[in-house]
């Protein structure tokens, strides 16, 4: 079946190409956003299927370009999230270093940091002062934090660790990379 679907297999960045042109348009979440292969189904009922060489953070504006010509549109949906604010910038900094210390997907703006909602690191931020609010927005995590485990939507970053495991203290996760210094 997918066999007949039209396959899009390139990406255009938002602001490369005209978005009027659009054949039609996906309306999706970031889990959603960030995919190699997907069936997917346009607000106009286009069924088209993403096939891409590896899994790419589509951003809202881009286009999946058709094999047999045309462009969709993808738009960032809206979904719950946390916005974090402080009192200060220096306070604000300091918490997208804790955030960043947990390898978190994070959209940090100029005066606030967008997370989703975890219980977790919500009682974590509320502990460190951190002004907290749920919004609904799209979330367009910076680049950094695409990682493997931060895509599985039913992974929460931190209900596993039990005492003994604190990223504030030393421990790295990439201390594999450094092990070739050592041998001698």
């Amino acid at each position: 079946m997918d066999a007949e679907l039209p396959r899009a297999t390139q990406v255009l960045r938002a602001g490369h190409w005209i978005e009027r042109t659009a054949r039609d348009t996906v309306t999706l979440d970031f889990d959603d956003r960030f995919r190699r292969r997907r069936r997917y189904v346009g607000a106009k009922g286009l069924a088209f299927l993403l096939d891409l060489e590896e899994a790419t953070a589509l951003r809202d504006g881009d286009g999946l370009l058709l094999e047999g010509g045309g462009v969709i549109l993808v738009r960032a949906a809206p979904e719950p999230l946390v916005e974090v604010t402080a009192d200060t910038p220096e306070k604000l900094m300091r918490l997208a270093w804790h955030l960043g210390n947990r390898h978190l997907p994070a959209q940090i703006e100029g005066s606030r940091i967008l997370i989703r909602d975890d219980h977790v690191i919500v009682a974590m931020l509320k502990g460190l002062g951190a002004t907290l609010a749920k919004v609904d927005a799209p979330f367009d995590p910076e680049g950094g934090a695409y990682g493997e485990h931060n895509r599985n939507p039913d992974h929460h970053h931190g209900h596993h660790h039990h005492q003994g495991h604190d990223h504030d203290h030393g421990h790295h996760h990439h201390d594999h990379d450094h092990d070739h210094e050592h041998d001698h």
